[in-house]
């Protein structure tokens, strides 16, 4: 089957990314307004692009309803500041229950019952419960359409890097106590240590 994109509504479109590019981390988002209120969402179109400088990037879609930013997308236009929280398993279903789109005067760390814990290179809060946080300041956002289905790159240089303790073993992450959770298509998550396998890369 050869499908076109531009013959398709939006959310098939939407349907055919998220049921192919799998699985995705999880940018679990913090930000704060012009007016020091806080926000928290998840955005699984999340990855790294380069570690000199330290840049990591998520894409932020339109609102489905009416092609309107998103309350993270607006909040880091305004403030140029952001934290990625990298999600475990220990705390995923507080995760999901920020994913609502929630108005913009509710506090999703109230909401989900995550602790909020200050940053310190930049102004919005990080969440306790995650076990490695990245503090970023905006490096560039670039957008494509503001029609519903759209969306944003959000580009971040990184500022900081918090990992706990346990994790960081001689310059590296213990992925194991670290227990990420990916998403996959519709409302389903995968652990991606329920089943591993290691590839030796071919020496010249």
């Amino acid at each position: 089957m050869d499908l076109r994109p531009e013959t398709l509504e939006w959310k098939s479109a939407y349907k055919l990314i998220v049921g192919s590019i799998l699985p995705r981390p999880i940018a679990f988002v913090s930000t704060i307004d012009k007016n020091g209120n806080t926000n928290l969402a998840p955005f699984s179109f999340f990855t790294a692009i380069s570690a000199e400088p330290m840049l990591v990037c998520f894409s932020p879609m339109r609102r489905g309803t009416d092609g309107e930013k998103k309350d993270t997308l607006k909040n880091i236009e305004d403030t140029k500041q952001f934290v990625i929280n990298i999600v475990s398993e220990e705390f995923v279903k507080e995760m999901n229950d920020c994913a609502t789109d929630f108005s913009s005067d509710i506090d999703e760390f109230d909401v989900s019952g995550l602790t909020k814990i200050d940053s310190i290179s930049v102004l919005p809060p990080r969440v306790k419960e995650s076990k490695v946080q990245l503090e970023c300041e905006l490096y560039e956002a670039l957008h494509f359409g503001d029609q519903p289905g759209a969306g944003s790159l959000v580009i971040g240089k990184v500022l900081l890097v918090h990992v706990d303790d346990e994790l960081y073993d001689q310059g590296r992450i213990d992925t194991e106590k670290l227990n990420p959770v990916g998403r996959l298509a519709g409302n389903t998550y995968t652990k991606p240590l329920a089943e591993t396998f290691e590839l030796v890369r071919k020496l010249k």
